[in-house]
């Protein structure tokens, strides 16, 4: 048995003994678990482990949880995506990891699979923000991110509200996608909708934007048809005004349940006087994940782009 599948096992008999001696569902069961392992109520079998395996193994508790009570809020950024935003995180900033810390937000962090995906894979080089309206997510991200030691700050509110954060060098999101609820806040955004509900992931684009710091990147996971909608003229004009878009990566269809569910990721740069706009958008699409010619070929391209740019 690999290690990730021994603390799975570990921790997936801990939250179903939680489960059944106190009535709760499985998910608060995983966030029991993992808060008696941190409050070393229980033994723990990860000292030995690596922070992706540790990762790894509670994000499949996590996700069998989530599959259990399939509550639409409940949803997880894969590994696939993750590692991908990932990869983009660190060609941006190749050169200021070189030397210091970047600093990252996530205004929709979730259980924060997405976040700690990306802090592994740049290990020790990222301090990381994230906000989340749901309290169970948010739990579930902290003794994650407890575990794992890395460096996270994580505020319990609706993002889309003010919000007490520093200007970052990176955002990384998968962005919620529906109607805001709260009209009152959205007058307060300039892509608020002139009639109706606005849309929550465009309040979330722009929320984002204003804390980038100048010259800063975003990396969105954004619906594929996100250009398409009825509110994407108000948009273009928004992103126009305060951004240069770097890139729009179409993701593999077979990553996605459905042509309703498909992504790209959305990379842009908060306009700044010392920086110019890219000379080209990088527009690609990434090749099955199983095809290794046409994945390194795509690689390649990305590399050229960046040398171009």
């Amino acid at each position: 048995m690999e290690k990730f599948e021994q603390i799975f096992s570990y921790i997936n008999e801990k939250a179903e003994e939680h489960e059944k001696t106190e009535n709760i569902s499985f998910l608060d069961g995983v966030l029991q678990a993992l808060e008696d392992i941190l409050d070393e109520k229980d033994s723990w079998m990860g000292n030995n482990a690596t922070k992706e395996e540790i990762r790894k193994a509670i994000q499949i508790a996590i996700l069998k949880g989530m599959r259990k009570t399939s509550q639409p809020n409940h949803q997880m950024t894969p590994d696939t995506l993750g590692l991908l935003v990932g990869y983009f995180v660190e060609q941006f900033f190749e050169e200021q990891l070189k030397t210091k810390q970047i600093s990252l937000l996530d205004p929709a962090v979730g259980t924060g699979n997405l976040m700690l995906t990306v802090m592994n894979l740049l290990n020790g080089k990222v301090s990381a923000t994230g906000i989340e309206v749901d309290e169970l997510l948010i739990r579930l991200a902290a003794d994650t991110a407890e575990l794992i030691e890395q460096p996270v700050m994580l505020y319990h509110q609706d993002a889309l509200q003010k919000m007490l954060v520093d200007p970052v060098d990176a955002v990384v999101c998968d962005l919620p996608v529906g109607y805001y609820p709260n009209e009152e806040v959205a007058l307060d955004y300039e892509l608020c909708a002139h009639e109706g509900l606005s849309y929550a992931h465009h309040l979330f684009i722009e929320q984002s934007v204003n804390h980038t710091k100048e010259g800063g990147y975003l990396f969105f996971l954004i619906p594929a048809n996100l250009f398409e909608s009825e509110q994407a003229k108000e948009l273009h004009k928004y992103l126009k005004k305060h951004t240069w878009i770097q890139a729009v990566i179409q993701l593999p269809d077979n990553l996605f349940a459905s042509k309703a569910h498909e992504k790209s990721i959305l990379i842009l740069q908060k306009k700044s006087d010392e920086q110019r706009a890219p000379r080209e958008v990088l527009l690609a699409k990434v090749p099955n994940m199983s095809n290794k010619q046409a994945l390194s070929m795509f690689f390649e391209k990305v590399q050229v782009w960046k040398k171009n740019k």
